[in-house]
């Protein structure tokens, strides 16, 4: 990626959204899967708890591209179309894993209960073309990882439940990175497969420290005028997230694609005089072709 204006840490940024948006119906995938699972005699294999499997390599490479768009930020009546050149990595990893549910360092796995390390960020904004924000700093794009605890809820065989709390501490992506604060925004997932799509659905809530709510939404008051006042952002509930997902794998291409609607109603901050709007709606869409793979293969979830 050519760093230019700000440039790679925008499109990492803007992937930490795509990939945390973007449910898939795939469980964690694991080096070590369960013992001697039963042949189907169909390339797969399946459990006792009709749990489904199958060979995969441990590592594939690839490249896309990616339409985005999103508003500036959270409450904010503007956004911004983002279409970037993208890198497809998944890991299949028995601690490090990069697939289509993120990033992460696993900590702790067991049956039903997962501890990871997992990351998020934010695209950066430009005040000059913000309205609300004309005259005030820019926000650099930020990025966040922290533990993420998931708790299965239910599971099928080509289906899956869970409950997601993720606690991240954020951080902006410039010369000089700065702490500003943590979040968590715990969230109810529904995956599943259809027609050879992977599916799914999440709704969860979020919540920001004061630093974190005050990076986006306090007005200092040397920028306050006679239509922005003043303003300073507690800390506690930031609004709520529903998201759904949609990927395919044909042979070497990968297709995805997210929608999400977000609102800000009841937010200790919707009083900012940089809300704008109390919903706002997020998409994307990637297409990724894979052009290299492991030879080593892994038992993952089918």
């Amino acid at each position: 990626m050519t760093i230019a204006q700000g440039a790679a840490p925008a499109t990492l940024a803007l992937l930490f959204a795509l990939a945390a948006t973007a449910p898939a119906a795939a469980a964690a995938v694991a080096e070590g899967a369960p013992a001697a699972p039963a042949a189907t005699g169909d390339g797969t294999a399946a459990t006792g708890t009709g749990a489904r499997f199958r060979d995969a390599p441990l590592w594939e490479l690839g490249v896309g591209a990616a339409a985005l768009q999103l508003p500036h930020y959270r409450g904010s009546e503007q956004s911004h179309s983002w279409l970037l050149a993208v890198p497809y990595a998944v890991y299949r990893g028995r601690f490090l894993r990069a697939d289509r549910e993120g990033a992460r360092a696993v900590l702790l796995e067991r049956s039903a209960f997962e501890v990871d390390l997992s990351l998020a960020g934010s695209a950066p904004v430009r005040s000059e073309d913000n309205r609300a924000r004309q005259g005030m700093p820019g926000l650099a794009p930020t990025v966040e990882f922290g533990p993420n605890a998931t708790l299965t809820l239910a599971r099928g065989s080509q289906s899956k439940v869970e409950l997601r709390v993720p606690v991240r501490a954020a951080f902006t992506v410039q010369r000089s990175s700065r702490a500003i604060g943590w979040t968590t925004s715990p969230y109810v997932t529904a995956e599943w497969k259809q027609g050879g799509w992977d599916l799914g659905v999440r709704a969860g809530g979020l919540w920001g420290d004061r630093r974190l709510n005050g990076y986006t939404y306090d007005v200092p008051s040397e920028f306050a005028t006679a239509t922005r006042p003043a303003y300073r952002a507690g800390s506690g509930y930031a609004g709520w997230q529903l998201t759904a997902g949609a990927s395919r794998r044909f042979e070497s291409l990968w297709l995805g694609g997210f929608l999400r609607a977000d609102s800000v109603e009841g937010a200790v901050f919707a009083g900012s005089p940089l809300v704008t709007r109390r919903s706002t709606w997020s998409a994307g869409i990637a297409l990724s072709w894979i052009f290299a793979r492991s030879a080593v293969l892994v038992r993952v979830p089918d």
